[in-house]
């Protein structure tokens, strides 16, 4: 099995430390908010990632991350705290906001057919590491002090530029953080302190003074409580690689003197009209937005699977359409599949293995599954076979029909609907879609005709 690896830049077959086992830490959400289509993109690649290993033989501990505090609006570490803000703007506490949001990424993850993973971490309730881990690099010299928390000192890590290969000469003052009374451009905040004119919700008192923990910190102390000092794969988007990742391996390979992560794999954007999908630009679709305009939370999911999941993908309601009347007519074959039994599913087998082992050469994966249900070699039976096969990495319930027994008043109004827009008639298309949508329905126009399905 080979994966690219961020940190040695090149395709590499995967060893893990321990035989048949394999830890992944992945980085997780900031519940402050709910996380959009852009975000669960790199969800699912990682969970992708770990069917994958799976599907291997190995057996995987995944951790990931809940940030419920502590992750600043600037990556400067300048700013309000996301989570105490959004407190503010609700009018709720911190920790009601943060399970709320954290219930509904859940959720999302049942959706898109996501396993959780093994051990979820909550910022919060892992304090007391993240100082011990400061304590550590406190001993070891590599912390200093300013009016308004204790910074990482990065000049005192030689190999801090090497991972995002930056060059840190050019960096200027003021754009990539604010430097104040930082020794030099890129140090990172361990812990902040909190304001005396300002009563923050989260707060804990430290060797240092009351306040709050910085964000980086909590994943190098969560995931070596449960994966050891060295884990084998560390996931995440690719825009954590130039700062939140490389402050990981910093402080981490600071206080232990070990290889942090052995596999580096990040995750290319989701991009809406060639720019990346972000919630500073307004964010993009949530799941629930694409169930409200018909859209099953799967056909995103193969959709996702349709591009290589270090390639940027361009997100379009044309693309989803069309992943969405793909995914329908693999199913439609499936259910056509006859009873007959003929021909050697090995070699379509070790073509599948070949393409997920590949760098989880995803639509390639989906080039065999067409393949298999085009063949006249393969029998029903053995095509079947291979489908439910196939599906424990693919995770699209290839082989599931929903059957909703579809109302007499519900199959008038879509009648209607259809009729009007035969006629052009857009006004009372709409005004049918809006009652169709008070009725608990949404339509899906197919190319296999108009198709009424249930709000869930």
């Amino acid at each position: 099995m080979k994966l690219y690896n961020t940190l040695s830049k090149k395709l590499e077959y995967f060893k893990p430390i321990k035989n048949k086992q394999v830890g992944i830490y992945s980085c997780g959400p900031t519940v402050y908010w709910y996380q959009h289509i852009g975000n669960l993109r790199t969800y699912i690649f990682s969970d992708i990632l770990r069917r994958v290993l799976e599907y291997n033989g190995f057996k995987v501990k995944q951790v990931m991350n809940v940030t419920d505090v502590g992750h600043l609006t600037s990556d400067a570490d300048t700013g309000e705290d996301k989570m105490e803000k959004a407190a503010k703007k609700e009018g709720k506490n911190a920790v009601d906001i943060a399970n709320h949001y954290w219930s509904i990424f859940k959720e999302d993850f049942k959706k898109l057919n996501i396993q959780e993973p093994t051990i979820w971490t909550k910022a919060t309730e892992y304090i007391q590491e993240q100082i011990e881990l400061i304590k550590k690099l406190e001993k070891k010299g590599f912390t200093y002090k300013t009016e308004d928390g204790i910074y990482f000192d990065t000049s005192k890590f030689p190999d801090y530029a090497k991972f995002a290969r930056l060059n840190i000469e050019e960096l200027e003052a003021g754009k990539r953080i604010e430097i104040g009374e930082k020794k030099n451009k890129t140090d990172f905040a361990l812990w902040k302190f909190s304001n005396k004119d300002e009563k923050r919700q989260q707060e804990w008192n430290s060797p240092w003074g009351v306040g709050f923990p910085g964000w980086h910190i909590e994943c190098s102390a969560m995931s070596m409580k449960y994966l050891g000092e060295t884990i084998d794969i560390h996931t995440g988007g690719e825009d954590h690689i130039p700062i939140h990742h490389t402050n990981e391996i910093a402080q981490s390979e600071a206080a232990t003197g070990k290889k942090f992560v052995n596999y580096w794999v990040h995750g290319a954007f989701l991009l809406s009209k060639g720019e990346k999908v972000s919630k500073s630009k307004g964010g993009l679709y949530t799941i629930a937005d694409l169930e409200e305009i018909g859209y099953d939370p799967l056909d995103y999911r193969y959709l996702c699977l349709t591009t290589k999941y270090r390639i940027p993908l361009n997100f379009t309601l044309e693309s989803l359409d069309a992943a969405r009347n793909s995914l329908e007519k693999i199913r439609n074959k499936i259910q056509e599949l006859d009873n007959n039994s003929k021909g050697d599913i090995n070699e379509f087998k070790n073509s599948f293995l070949e393409a997920i082992n590949q760098d989880l050469n995803m639509p390639k994966a989906l080039a065999v599954l067409q393949d298999i249900l085009k063949t006249n070699n393969l029998g029903g039976k053995e095509k079947l076979i291979l489908v439910k096969e196939f599906d424990k990495v693919l995770a699209l319930d290839l082989t599931k029909v929903e059957k909703i027994k579809i109302p007499k008043k519900i199959e008038e109004l879509v009648e209607k609907r259809e009729k009007a827009r035969k006629n052009k008639d857009w006004d009372l298309s709409d005004k049918l879609r809006e009652e169709l949508k008070i009725e608990g329905f949404v339509v899906e126009d197919t190319e296999f005709g108009p198709k009424p399905k249930k709000i869930k």
